[in-house]
C-alpha cells in the first residue's frame, strides 16, 4: 500500500501533506514555492511509494471554479506528464483555510505564528488529506 499525497496548490506557495504507509494518518510534509513542487514530488516518489495524489480543487461557495482553478488544472497536467503512473484526484478544498486557522487558534498558536502563510498552506493540505482518508475508509 502506497502513501497518499495531498497538494494545496497556490500561485506562490504549495502545501503538501502525506499519509502514513497504512493510509490512516495525515501529516504535514512541507510548503514549497509552487515552481519547486514537481521536482520535489519526483524525488519524493523515487524514495517513497505513492498511490494517489489528491489535488485541492478550488471552488467558490456556489461551486463555480475560483480564479486559481486555471493554474491548478495546468499544474495537474504537468504533474500527470511528470509522474504519469500515479493517479490524481481532485478534492474539494473549500473551507480548508478556515479550518486551518481554527486549528491553529485551538492549538494555542500565537498571532505571529498564525500569520505564517506557509504553515496555513501545509495545514490546509493536511486537512484535505485527513478528510479524504476519513471519507474513504
Amino acid at each position: 500500500m502506497g502513501r497518499i499525497v495531498a497538494i494545496d496548490y497556490g500561485k506562490k506557495r504549495t502545501g503538501i501533506a502525506v499519509s502514513d504507509p497504512l493510509q490512516m494518518i495525515a501529516g504535514g510534509l512541507v510548503t514549497l514555492p509552487s515552481h519547486e513542487v514537481i521536482p520535489f514530488l519526483k524525488k519524493y516518489t523515487e524514495e517513497n511509494e505513492v498511490e494517489i495524489f489528491l489535488l485541492g480543487e478550488p471552488r467558490q461557495m456556489n461551486y463555480k471554479p475560483s480564479e486559481n482553478m486555471g493554474r491548478v488544472r495546468r499544474f495537474r497536467e504537468l504533474l500527470h506528464e511528470s509522474l504519469s503512473g500515479i493517479e490524481i484526484r481532485f478534492v474539494d478544498e473549500r473551507f480548508t483555510s478556515v479550518l486551518a486557522h481554527r486549528a491553529m487558534l485551538e492549538g494555542g498558536l500565537k498571532q505571529q505564528a498564525r500569520r505564517n502563510k506557509a504553515l496555513v498552506d501545509e495545514l490546509s493540505a493536511t486537512i484535505i488529506l485527513q478528510s479524504w482518508l476519513e471519507n474513504n475508509r
